[in-house]
């Protein structure tokens, strides 16, 4: 039984496969490959222990954005979304629908490798839960519990999060957020930033209802 982090590599050109396959069992990784949406959902299902997953978003069945939101039902595993086009709407779409990254064609599969590498290590989450009441976020595990229980978050949920109580009772705008979350870089449109507080504040549960607000008009603010 082998102890390298499992990929799934989902796109219909085969060449693309291939050649992110090549480098990731070089770096030490192992891959399973799927050529459609459909089979990428049935490899997520029956490989219990894939660590990562990159999508291609135009596949045949099953597009990577509903590949993407179906995992997203029920795991925090890691997501890349590949794409020939580099349109603000496939990157607004992308970060909806609960993927951490987004890789536009061509790309260089070296620097794939380590986003890939980067994803998993911010992404890796402690076994151990903790007894401590209410929120406690654990920054070098990248887990956050509620009553020692796991909240599982995306990357970009989890790093909103942070953002926001290390900020506690300060008013952030969506600006803000997607500069220390996403970087200045980010081309893309601040309501995905909305997008990604929702769904921090459903999978928070009551605690989110209570300590995370929506300061109408202006941003966000968490309060401990």
């Amino acid at each position: 039984m082998t102890n390298k982090p499992l990929i799934l590599v989902a796109d219909d050109e085969i060449r693309i496969t291939e050649l992110i396959s090549d480098f990731l069992k070089a770096s030490d990784f192992d891959v399973i490959t799927a050529a459609d949406g459909e089979k990428a959902l049935e490899a997520f299902k029956t490989n219990p222990d894939i660590s990562l997953a990159v999508l291609d978003i135009m596949m045949p069945e099953i597009d990577g954005w509903q590949v993407c939101r179906e995992i997203r039902k029920t795991s925090a595993l890691p997501i890349i979304l590949l794409t020939a086009r580099a349109e603000e709407f496939d990157q607004l779409m992308g970060f909806e629908s609960g993927a951490d990254d987004y890789v536009t064609k061509p790309f260089s599969p070296a620097v794939l490798v380590k986003r890939i590498e980067a994803l998993l290590r911010r992404a890796k989450a402690s076994d151990n839960l903790l007894p401590e009441k209410g929120l406690v976020i654990n920054k070098d595990a990248y887990v956050a519990y509620i009553d020692g229980q796991v909240v599982s978050l995306t990357l970009k949920e989890f790093e909103i999060l942070v953002f926001l109580s290390e900020n506690s009772s300060i008013v952030l705008t969506r600006d803000q957020i997607l500069a220390a979350v996403w970087g200045y870089d980010f081309d893309g449109d601040n309501r995905t930033v909305d997008s990604h507080v929702a769904r921090l504040r459903t999978k928070l549960g009551e605690y989110g209802n209570k300590h995370l607000k929506t300061v109408y008009g202006m941003g966000y603010k968490f309060e401990w």
